[in-house]
Formats: C-alpha cells, structure tokens, sequence
C-alpha cells in the first residue's frame, strides 16, 4: 500500500501554477483625490517642462561653446542628458494618474518602465561620484588635473557609468519579471518601482531581495562613499587654503554639490536599501517624487546655472551686455 505525500512547498508551486498570470497593473497614482488632483497636474506638468528646458539649455551651451569643453561640464552634460530621460520615463505616468485617476498597465510596459528607471538612477549614482572625483582632482591635485581628467578617462567614467546602469537594470528587472504574480494587481505608486512590485509577488522573492541588497550596497552606498571621500578631502583641502577668498568660492561650490548629493541619496538610500516591505506607500511616494522630479529640476540650476562661466557664456548666446 503506497502512500502519496505532497509537502506545503510543492502544494503552493501547484497553486501558484494554477492561478492565472497577472497580464497588466493597477498604478493608483500620486493622489487619488479629486479635489487637489488638477491642481498637482498643472503643477507637474510645469515643472516638467521647466526641466526638460532647464537641461535642454545646458547641453547646448556647453556642446555649442568651447569655452564649456572642459571635464566637469562635460559630466554635467551627460547629467542633464540623463536627466532629460528620467524625468521621461516618470513624470508622464504620473500626468496621466492626475488626469485620468487610476490607469492600466501592460505588464509589459511596466517591466520597460522599471529597466529604463533603475538603469537611469544607477548611471546618476556613478555620474554624481564621477563629478565629486573630479572636483577632488581640481582642488586636491590641480598640477595632475590634466592628466588624470583627461579626455579618454572621462570618456571612460562617462561610459562606465551609463554601461553599469544598464548592466545592473538588466540584472535587477530579469529577477523581477522572472517571479509570478497571481493576485491583486494594485500598484500604489504612480510607476511601475521595485518596492511594490515585489510586494504583489505571489512567489518566494529571497533571490530578487537579495540582488536588490547587493546592488544597493554596490552602486548606492559605493557611490555615496565616493562622492563622500571626495568631499571630505576638499573639506580638508580648503581649510588650509591661504586665501579666504578661495576658501569662500570652493566651500560655496561643493556645498551647493553636497545639497544635491545629500537630498538624492537620502531619499534614495531608505527605500531602495530595503525595498521589499515599506509599509507607508505615501512616504514611499512622497520620496519618489523628491528624486524623481525635484532632483532633476534643481540640478541644472545648482551645478550650472549659478556658475560664472555658464553664466557668461549665456548672456553672449542670448546678447545680453
């Protein structure tokens, strides 16, 4: 006499087998209120449009003007430029959950979404270390800058940076798709993001959670040690600097550059070092929008537009006297 014994683990696979394979998403959106849901719209929509302007105005200054054609404009402009697309991938997902209230997507679509957005917030990470290294250089060793800065290498850092994004989105979007999901289909985000994808997942998601630690650890806090060192050895640099007046322009520049670092990774860093089980949804979109919309929109005005050479290559564009 034989006896047929089923653990709970094969009894859950064949369930899951049998559920039906959700095909398309729920995304709730910033706000499900209709009475402050024009106004949000009129407000993202200006301010998308003011930073699609903002970085469109700084890659042709500094593409159009040789005076710009030095290292650290040139990771600006690839900062803009990855600005311009991630605002992009975000912003018109939340136009339309403002417009139109809860909307559908494809499950297709939302897998496309979240490739492009963390392959574009990883390449910010390196790009924003890139940009501290090379203030470090320029301040901490101005007799090696044109060596150790020069054009191949920051080729090289440039193409590592976005080359890396995508690696690491390939990796991380492969392990998400990969798992099932059978039940609800509500996304209570205005993007397809890895925190509430996870948690719609009707499978174990140990793999998935643990390649979101390590490329969390890798490009967020590996990056942010960078950007860190770099600064911390300018703070030391410009303390034993003779001139005051030096003193002052170098703290000024680097303190505008630790705002813009501190803000992002900040926001960052809490929800992505531990992505699959935050409870409060409207913190976690409330951080969204912190480096999904106001990151990019300040960028250009911090890095750029309060600088002397930007500024005086603007005015000879535009003919100001």
């Amino acid at each position: 006499m034989s006896t047929n014994f089923v653990s709970p683990q094969m009894e859950r696979s064949v369930k899951v087998g049998n559920m039906t394979r959700v095909q398309e998403f729920v995304l709730l959106g910033l706000s499900t209120r209709l009475d402050i849901r024009d106004v949000l719209f009129v407000t993202f929509l200006a301010l998308y449009l003011l930073t699609l302007l903002e970085n469109t105005l700084i890659v042709f200054l500094i593409c159009s003007h040789t005076d710009l054609h030095k290292p650290m404009y040139f990771f600006l402009g690839n900062l803009s430029c990855l600005e311009m697309c991630y605002v992009s991938v975000t912003t018109p997902s939340l136009l339309v959950g403002l417009w139109t209230g809860p909307f559908h997507i494809s499950f297709t679509a939302c897998m496309t979404q979240l490739f492009f957005f963390v392959s574009l917030i990883c390449t910010e990470c390196t790009l924003l270390a890139s940009m501290a290294y090379d203030r470090y250089v320029a301040i901490c060793r101005p007799l090696h800058y044109p060596l150790l800065m020069r054009p191949q290498v920051c080729l090289s850092l440039a193409m590592t940076s976005w080359t890396g994004g995508m690696l690491v989105s390939v990796i991380k979007t492969a392990c998400i798709a990969s798992l099932s999901y059978c039940g609800p289909n509500v996304l209570n985000q205005f993007f397809c993001d890895v925190s509430p994808l996870l948690n719609l997942s009707c499978t174990h998601v140990a793999l998935t959670e643990l390649v979101d630690f390590i490329s969390a650890i890798v490009i967020f806090c590996g990056t942010l040690l960078v950007a860190l060192a770099s600064y911390s050895a300018i703070g030391l640099t410009v303390l034993r600097m003779p001139s005051a007046a030096a003193r002052h322009k170098a703290f000024s520049t680097c303190a505008s550059h630790l705002v813009v670092v501190g803000i992002f990774y900040s926001a960052a860093l809490f929800i992505y070092c531990r992505p699959s089980r935050i409870k409060s949804m409207d913190l976690n979109k409330v951080l969204s929008v912190i480096y999904t919309v106001a990151t990019p929109l300040c960028n250009p005005i911090i890095y750029c537009l309060r600088n002397k050479e930007v500024h005086a290559v603007l005015q000879k564009t535009l003919h100001w006297p």
